[in-house]
C-alpha cells in the first residue's frame, strides 16, 4: 500500500490530514473561521460571469470547503459532493424535498427518528407526497410495498431507539430495480463505522450534531450523495437556501478531526456496558446489533467495521415509578434527548404510540443509553446504584 496516495490510506489518516492546506493557511494546522456574506470580484467581467472560487457565504467559505473534503474523504470514493445543513432534521428535510415531487410516494422504515416521521406526516403530506411505513426487518419483501409513483426508501440502521437492522443491501437492489433512491440515516455509526455509499445507498445523511460534532455544543447535519443523486441535492441545498454558521462549520472539522479515537471509545465502553447489562437481573434484554445474541448481529456483521455508544435495554417489568427513582438516583447519567457526545446520558421511551408497521411490544419499560468517556466501572457502579433504588421503590 502507498500510505502517501490518500485513496490508499485508512481512515484514521484521512481523518486527520484531508482538507488541509497548509500554505494557503499561512502554516497553520487548521483552516480559519471565515465569517462572511460578501464576495467581492476584482472586475465587471468576473462579476457577470460568476467567475471566482467562493461566489457567496451562504454556498460556502474555505472553512466549509475544508469540512465537505475531509467528509468525502472518509465517505469514499462513492462520494460525489456533499450538503451542510443547520442541524440532523434539517439535513433530512433538506434531503426529502431534494429529491421528492408531488404526488410522489416514501417508502420509510418504522423504526425511523420520530421528527422524520412527523416531517413526512406533516409538511410532506400537505404537499402532496404519500408516505407509507415498513417493518425494518422486511428485507427483499419491500417488493410488495412498491408503487408505480414510489420515488424514495429511506432506512435508518439501526434504528436510534428499538435498534432493529434493516437489510439495505437487500432493500437497495428491490428500490433501484424500481428506479428509486435509497436514503440512509447514518447517525448511529458514521461512515467510519459504516460506509454505506459502497452498499447501494444514494443518499448518506448524519446528525453531525451527534458523534461528528463530539462535544455536545453544535447543531449541524450533512448529507452525502453519490453522483446519481448529488445534483438534486446540490440544487435542493441551493434553492432551500440551507447553510450552517461557520463556527459550528470550523466545530464540526474539529470533530471529524478526532472522531476515530473518541469513536472507538465509545464502541468498546458501550460493549462492555452492554454486555454487563446482560447479566443483571433487572434487565430482560439488551437492544445492541454488536452483541452476538442481537438479532440483527449477522447483518451488522457484514455491513459495519464497529457500533458507537448508542443502545437500548428493556427492563423486566416495574411500575414507571419505580423506573423514575431509578432514573432520579443516577449522578453520571444525564438525563436529555441527544446523544453522541463525551457524556453519558439515559432516556426513557415507548415507540408503541407512533408506530404504524410494527407492533412494539417489548415486555417491560425501555430505557435508551449514550455509554460516553467516563470510566465503565464508574459508570456501572452508578447503574448499580439505580438498580438498587428500582429494587426499593418496588
Amino acid at each position: 500500500m502507498d500510505s502517501s496516495d490518500p485513496l490508499q490510506q485508512h481512515a484514521e489518516t484521512r481523518l486527520v490530514t484531508s482538507g488541509r492546506d497548509t500554505k494557503a493557511q499561512k502554516g497553520f494546522v487548521n483552516p480559519p473561521v471565515f465569517h462572511g456574506s460578501t464576495v467581492l470580484y476584482p472586475t465587471a467581467e468576473d462579476l457577470h460571469a460568476h467567475r471566482g472560487e467562493f461566489q457567496y457565504g451562504r454556498h460556502g467559505t474555505p472553512t466549509t470547503r475544508a469540512f465537505q473534503e475531509t467528509l468525502m474523504a472518509l465517505e469514499g470514493p462513492q462520494c460525489a459532493g456533499v450538503g451542510i445543513a443547520p442541524s440532523g432534521l434539517a439535513a433530512i428535510s433538506t434531503t426529502l424535498l431534494s429529491v421528492l415531487k408531488a404526488g410522489d410516494h416514501l417508502l420509510v422504515c418504522d423504526n425511523v427518528y420520530r421528527p422524520t416521521r412527523n416531517f413526512c406526516n406533516g409538511l410532506l403530506a400537505r404537499y402532496g407526497i404519500e408516505t407509507s411505513y415498513f417493518d425494518p426487518l422486511i428485507g427483499a419483501g419491500i417488493e410488495k410495498l412498491f408503487k408505480p409513483n414510489t420515488s424514495a426508501v429511506l432506512v435508518e440502521a439501526p434504528g436510534s431507539q428499538s435498534f432493529e437492522m434493516p437489510d439495505i443491501r437487500a432493500i437497495a437492489d428491490v428500490a433501484h430495480a424500481h428506479g428509486a433512491l435509497v436514503i440512509d440515516d447514518n447517525t448511529w455509526a458514521t461512515p467510519l463505522y459504516h460506509r454505506s455509499l459502497e452498499q447501494g445507498v444514494d443518499i448518506s445523511m448524519q446528525a453531525a450534531t451527534k458523534y461528528i460534532g463530539g462535544h455536545s455544543d453544535i447543531m449541524f447535519g450533512t448529507i452525502s450523495a453519490n453522483a446519481k443523486a448529488w445534483p438534486q441535492i446540490a440544487e435542493g441545498v441551493r434553492l432551500l437556501g440551507v447553510c450552517a454558521g461557520p463556527d459550528d462549520v470550523f466545530l464540526a472539522l474539529r470533530g471529524l478531526r478526532t472522531l476515530s479515537v473518541r469513536l472507538a471509545q465509545h464502541h468498546r465502553s458501550g460493549l462492555d456496558i452492554a454486555r454487563w447489562l446482560a447479566t443483571r437481573p433487572e434487565v430482560a434484554r439488551v437492544l445492541h446489533p454488536a452483541l452476538e445474541a442481537d438479532p440483527g448481529h449477522t447483518i451488522w456483521k457484514r455491513d459495519f467495521t464497529g457500533a458507537s455508544g448508542l443502545f437500548s435495554i428493556v427492563l423486566k417489568p416495574a411500575p414507571q415509578k419505580a423506573v423514575d427513582v431509578m432514573l432520579d438516583t443516577l449522578k453520571l447519567f444525564g438525563m436529555g434527548f441527544s446523544w453522541g457526545g463525551f457524556e453519558s446520558l439515559v432516556i426513557p421511551f415507548d415507540c408503541d404510540s407512533y408506530r404504524t408497521a410494527t407492533k412494539w411490544a417489548p415486555g417491560g419499560p425501555t430505557l435508551r443509553l449514550h455509554i460516553g468517556l467516563e470510566s465503565v466501572d464508574d459508570l456501572k457502579a452508578d447503574l448499580d446504584r439505580g438498580f438498587a433504588a428500582l429494587k426499593a421503590a418496588m
